[in-house]
């Protein structure tokens, strides 16, 4: 896939999965034991300024024309693990959302009624082929969702500042068993102490998801284009991770207390980035 820009787009964060090569069936496995040996692997940053080229057309295009043969690779203690864009079925899902995110007027702008009504169509049609599909890659915008840390540790995080060349990174990465026995046991607390919110719900969801992977997959938190709108000292500041952590083991052990100023510092943190997405 070929560059579109060079301008670094922002605000979208990323939870994906990296499955074992084993996991993929031929001649899928065929193709990305082959995709893994080339040098110019595109970034998830050529994705985000392909989608965005796709919408300057006119009528533009809402959804790829075809499923992206681009993936992102690891190689893990010498386990090769890919984590296919699916770039296509992740905007038909994300196409589906936008009427809760944007006013009416905004979004009839961006993307006629005609255009979004042939995609999801298009959509149905394609679905009604490929009922088990599921994306690889779940993405945000402007914030990493609470639930997201609870699959991660403070050990796991891995923060770079960067330089002139290289952007800034922040990400976490853990095994999948770990993540899913995370998920279970906050799940189990939560449900002790507050019975029902966005956030069991948020748990429930991506619990769900990660049962559809390989057991030895690996979970991956990427913090993504967000770094590019947050200062280094704000990165490396930033242990959400251990927030929610700290806030869980809290309401395990009944210490409202200090789940209340857990809670406290992650709302303070994620309202400066919310801060940041309005002077947009």
């Amino acid at each position: 896939m070929p560059k579109v820009s060079s301008v670094v787009v922002p605000y979208a964060t990323y939870l994906r999965v990296y499955e074992p090569l084993a996991a993929f069936p031929e001649p899928e496995r065929d193709h990305w034991a082959r995709y893994a040996r080339r040098p110019d692997r595109p970034s998830y940053q050529d994705e985000l300024r392909r989608s965005l080229a796709d919408l300057l057309p006119t009528p533009p295009i809402a959804v790829p024309v075809h499923e992206s043969s681009d993936a992102f690779v690891l190689e893990v203690d010498g386990v090769l693990c890919v984590c296919p864009w699916r770039t296509r079925l992740r905007g038909w899902q994300a196409l589906g959302e936008l009427g809760e995110e944007l006013p009416k007027p905004v979004l009839d702008a961006v993307l006629p009624p005609l255009v979004r009504r042939q995609a999801a169509q298009d959509y149905e049609r394609w679905l009604a082929r490929n009922p088990d599909a599921r994306p690889w890659i779940r993405t945000s915008t402007w914030q990493v969702p609470l639930h997201w840390f609870v699959l991660v540790s403070d050990e796991e995080r891995r923060f770079e500042k960067g330089s002139a060349e290289i952007p800034p990174m922040l990400r976490y990465r853990t095994p999948m068993v770990q993540a899913r026995r995370r998920v279970a046991r906050a799940l189990r607390t939560l449900r002790d102490a507050i019975d029902e919110g966005p956030l069991i719900d948020g748990l429930v969801d991506v619990g769900r998801w990660l049962e559809e992977f390989h057991p030895r997959s690996l979970v991956e938190l990427d913090y993504g284009g967000l770094v590019h709108t947050l200062s280094a000292g704000d990165l490396e500041d930033d242990h959400s991770a251990a927030d929610v952590a700290d806030g869980i083991e809290a309401l395990r052990h009944g210490d409202g207390a200090a789940a209340g100023a857990a809670y406290g510092r992650l709302v303070e943190r994620w309202r400066a980035v919310r801060d940041r997405r309005s002077a947009n």
